[in-house]
């Protein structure tokens, strides 16, 4: 099947889900979102998305369905639970899943969906929730070629950079390597301006100094670490977990795992 892609289900209208709906509603997509959260879903309603009452409904109407919920469990959930997405998709629709999950649990949902005459794509974003409203997201995405173009106008409504990096699970290994650069890049620059900060030069001056120097990185040039973390131990969570499952030693990774943990505490979250 080569139609273009015209309606999209929303699972998730949440800090993410929404300003995508907007971008997605503004290009001239229908629009069909579900949320558990009544504000998300006035939210989504004002800015002329179509509200469906479970995944299952959102799904029945979607060429193309995107899963944005939080964690690993809740993708489970809406997509194979009661309601779910595979009870009203139709045969050959598409489900990108776009949480950040297990690259091993992406490609056994795959094949579940696949089972069921559906296609899987992994879609995690990255850059955060002022890229999602500004619609300059990052997609490191995966999964069958031919499907993915077919997506690819709908994805460049929100996202600037749209990348396919390999068959369905390889955009959760994208995700995976970019949070754990992003992490020890954050851990890194908490360090260095403690150790300035003993020895009291001026934080603005040493950031404007390192963001013309070659330790210049992402996360200091944005100042993310500024904004809330409620992801990182998770994400490096999922590291660990499949450097153990791989049987590979990746040491940075837990010291960063407990770096991150300590920035958290130090701000109360």
């Amino acid at each position: 099947m080569n139609t273009a892609i015209a309606s999209i289900g929303l699972i998730g209208l949440g800090k993410m889900g929404a300003p995508i709906a907007r971008h997605l509603v503004n290009a001239g997509f229908g629009v069909h979102g579900v949320d558990v959260n009544p504000a998300a879903i006035e939210t989504a309603r004002a800015i002329g998305a179509q509200i469906a009452e479970s995944p299952a409904q959102a799904a029945a109407q979607s060429d193309l369905i995107i899963v944005l919920t939080a964690y690993e469990h809740q993708v489970e959930e809406v997509i194979f639970g009661a309601h779910g997405v595979v009870e009203g998709a139709r045969p050959g629709a598409i489900v990108a899943v776009a949480a950040t999950i297990n690259p091993a649990t992406q490609s056994a949902i795959a094949k579940r969906l696949e089972a069921r005459g559906l296609v899987a794509l992994d879609i995690p974003l990255c850059r955060g929730e002022g890229a999602a409203e500004a619609g300059k997201l990052l997609i490191t995405g995966g999964g069958d070629e031919a499907a993915f173009e077919r997506c690819r106008p709908a994805f460049a409504t929100f996202a600037d950079s749209v990348h396919r990096i390999g068959p369905v699970g390889a955009g959760q290994v994208g995700k995976m390597v970019n949070n754990l650069i992003l992490w020890a890049c954050i851990s890194a620059n908490t360090e260095g301006f403690k150790l300035a900060e003993q020895y009291g030069v001026d934080a603005t001056a040493m950031r404007d100094m390192l963001l013309e120097s070659s330790a210049q990185n992402w996360a200091m040039t944005t100042q993310v670490d500024k904004q809330p973390m409620p992801w990182a131990e998770k994400d490096m969570m999922i590291v660990l977990s499949e450097a153990d499952r791989l049987r590979l030693s990746l040491p940075l990774c837990g010291v960063v795992k407990e770096v991150i943990k300590g920035v958290k505490i130090a701000r109360g979250e």
